[in-house]
């Protein structure tokens, strides 16, 4: 039996096995630097994100890489205290990218010039490519000599370094895209984005004739990989699963009891912050039909006396995952040597927490099973989908045979109904957001849009309006529809849902739900907006 004393460095526990080929993106603080990880990922290459500030002995605990990414970034290299490329990128002899600011910083560092931009250069340019007959180690193959790209800078590279030579330019850029002819390469524009049509071919030279990936990145190079890291971090201890009937729990269960065997144990707790029948639900199919070991906990009490009187929607967040380990913890100690609490955190959950891992990226909202864990844990944490976006997590469960029903289920918060509860949570304010939530859901599924649409709920604002039902005056809430089309909640578009849906929603909700007398439709898209309301 293993021993696990308390912990309060909970990512050392996460490391993981190492991904035998990847891609090392190097985040200087873009916006797009997740962009990049998923154009890498979607042509089957691993890719992970880190700091500037990144050790090569940090990277290499993890994935063993066959070349760098450098991101954009808002900073000037030139500036005091700009972010830098680290010096083991240059010491390993590592096939490099710089894109934007990542190819200034490679310009500043190996002896060449940036200065500021006569002209800022944003949105579409037309790229002309120099010699285009020839392309060093075929960057740029299969593209013609002219094509669209994005731009969005406002420095330039004036002076290039030593060996280094320039493969195309635009009308603001006289060196739009260089090499040393050695595996470095700088790109001024963006290939990641959607608005340089021809980006993901770059990227794909890249990772394939420059670097020499295989693509062999795979759901199933996935399960076997997950599945000896499991059992390499759990040996012969007992974990228990955080199963809240969701996808990424779900996957990361069945992942475990394929690793694990009976040594593994589910417990689904009931927060009292759940939907309609939901209890209910979970129970039977997790039972039934998965055949997992499953223990149900009613917490709801105790959940709702944790929240009285709370509003502040990170304060709610971190309450609830606090209480979750606290009900773990309880849960746990009624089993024998229980070692291990599994969740199914996903990669943006840890990216919008701003974890010791991804210190480039602001904290935009903490994530109940991440930034609102609690310092102190008596057991260690097993996160086989930490590094998964939503996507790959539903091509996971696929792989592993789980019903279509679970796999394509739209994602539901950890924190439940709180977060879509505006204020304080009240008995009161969750029977009524059920109510509501049962007649989007039920709406949206007779309309043939489920698997449509990344996410559709209610949402109970705090706020009242006087209405009319009959002869008589009403003062009730206003409830809020939300739904969202996104592949992996980075980003998100409101769905533009036929009118007659809207309408039928509307009507029911406030002839079949006392207290509600007007419904709002969210048209807002993330960014700017979040896809939850708290």
């Amino acid at each position: 039996m293993v021993s696990n004393p308390e912990v309060s460095d909970r990512d050392t526990l996460n490391t993981g096995s190492m991904v035998d080929e990847g891609i090392v993106i190097i985040d200087f603080g873009s916006q797009y630097s997740h962009l990049i990880a998923r154009r890498a990922r979607e042509l089957k290459v691993y890719s992970e994100v880190v700091s500037a500030s990144s050790t090569w002995e940090g990277v290499t605990q993890r994935i063993i890489p066959k070349g760098v990414i450098l991101s954009g970034g808002p900073a000037s290299v030139y500036e005091a205290d700009a972010p830098l490329v680290p010096d083991w990128v240059f010491d390993h002899h590592l096939p490099a990218l710089g894109i934007c600011y990542g190819m200034q910083a490679l310009v500043h560092q190996l002896g060449g010039q940036v200065a500021p931009g006569e002209k800022r250069e944003y949105g579409s340019a037309a790229l002309s490519r120099e010699n285009a007959g020839q392309s060093p180690q075929s960057l740029f193959q299969d593209l013609p000599d002219s094509f669209q790209v994005w731009m969005s800078h406002g420095d330039r590279v004036d002076v290039l370094p030593p060996g280094f030579t320039s493969l195309a330019h635009t009308e603001n850029s006289a060196n739009a895209a260089i090499s040393n002819g050695a595996g470095i390469f700088g790109l001024q524009f963006h290939p990641e984005v959607q608005h340089t049509p021809l980006g993901q071919t770059i990227l794909e030279n890249f990772l394939f004739r420059v670097c020499a990936c295989r693509g062999a990145w795979t759901p199933e190079s996935f399960v076997a990989d997950s599945i000896h890291r499991i059992r390499r971090q759990v040996g012969t201890g007992r974990v228990i699963c955080a199963l809240s009937g969701g996808v990424d729990s779900s996957v990361a269960a069945v992942l475990l009891h394929r690793a694990i065997g009976d040594n593994l144990t589910c417990i689904f707790v009931n927060n009292g912050l759940l939907r309609k029948g939901e209890a209910e639900q979970v129970q039977e199919t997790y039972r039934q039909n998965l055949g997992l070991n499953l223990r149900y906990v009613d917490a709801a009490q105790r959940f709702l006396s944790r929240l009285e009187g709370v509003t502040d929607p990170e304060v709610k967040r971190k309450a609830i995952g606090e209480e979750f380990i606290r009900v773990f913890e309880e849960a746990a100690a009624e089993l024998t040597d229980t070692d291990f609490l599994a969740q199914g955190t996903l990669y943006p959950d840890v990216i919008e927490s701003e974890t010791p891992e991804n210190r480039a990226s602001a904290r935009i909202k903490t994530h109940h099973n991440v930034g609102g864990l609690p310092d102190y844990m008596k057991l260690a944490l097993v996160e086989p989908l930490r590094y998964l976006y939503k996507d790959e997590v539903r091509e996971v469960g696929l792989e592993l045979g789980l019903p279509r029903e679970i796999v394509l289920r739209q994602p539901f918060p950890g924190p439940g109904l709180a977060i879509r509860i505006i204020g304080a949570v009240t008995p009161e304010k969750l029977a009524i957001l059920r109510e509501c939530d049962w007649i989007v859901l039920d709406e949206v599924e007779k309309a043939g849009l489920y698997e449509d649409i990344w996410q559709s709920f209610a949402v109970l604002s705090d706020s009242r309006t006087v209405g009319v039902m009959g002869d008589y005056r009403t003062y009730g809430y206003v409830c809020a529809i939300r739904a969202v089309s996104s592949n992996d909640a980075m980003t998100a578009d409101w769905v533009r849902l036929p009118y007659e849906v809207l309408a039928r929603i509307s009507s029911r909700i406030v002839n079949e739900v006392s207290g509600v007398n007007r419904v709002v439709y969210d048209i807002t898209s993330k960014p700017p907006g979040t896809i939850e309301w708290e």
